[in-house]
């Protein structure tokens, strides 16, 4: 009996850090990560509260960012074309957020315990800096576009325009706005 108990308890924990099957479709997203004690659904709403930014603009964000892992981090660079050598960046997990910016939002919103490879803290990260973003630089909270600008350049870098003249940054927050609109679409279609 214990020996079930145990594998249970680890099953149901193994689910907890999977990458969900169908990234595309958020439905499909949170039945998947619906949980016993909560889910990735209650976890969006939450932050969506909290922050005042729509749960498909929360979710675009981190399936744009990571694709929905947990132990994401950007692939290493190439050491004469071939050995493994650094990271660009510090960026790690679902809401690929840097070890200072990661750090400044433990301190901010006294969520001391928080982790990156934990998604309710990711997504309540990503609702942060995204209101730090309307706050600093006007944007809009339902935005997604112009929020992932700010989210990839910085606050500092998008008041710049750091992304006038980035073609991938412009790409990538293009697909961020398509995806959260895929999103919202789907949310309604399926009662969320």
């Amino acid at each position: 009996m214990r020996a079930i108990m145990i594998a249970v308890v680890l099953l149901a924990l193994g689910g907890c850090a999977s990458t969900p099957g169908n990234i595309n479709n958020l439905c499909s997203v949170f039945d998947q990560k619906d949980g016993w004690f909560g889910g990735w659904y209650s976890d969006a709403k939450r932050a969506e509260r909290q922050y005042g930014v729509p749960v498909p603009v929360l979710m675009a964000t981190i399936r744009t960012e990571s694709g929905f892992k947990a132990n994401a981090r950007p692939p290493r660079k190439k050491l004469l074309g071939f050995v493994p050598w650094k990271r660009p960046s510090s960026a790690y997990g679902y809401s690929q957020a840097l070890d200072g910016t990661w750090d400044r939002y433990r301190r901010e919103t006294g969520r001391r315990g928080a982790r990156r490879g934990d998604f309710a803290d990711a997504v309540d990260f990503v609702g942060w800096y995204h209101r730090q973003s309307h706050h600093k630089n006007g944007i809009a909270l339902d935005d997604t576009y112009n929020l992932y600008l700010a989210y990839y350049a910085g606050h500092a870098g998008y008041s710049r325009g750091a992304w006038r003249n980035n073609a991938h940054m412009k790409k990538a927050a293009g697909r961020a706005a398509a995806k959260a609109n895929d999103y919202a679409y789907q949310m309604q279609r399926c009662g969320r």
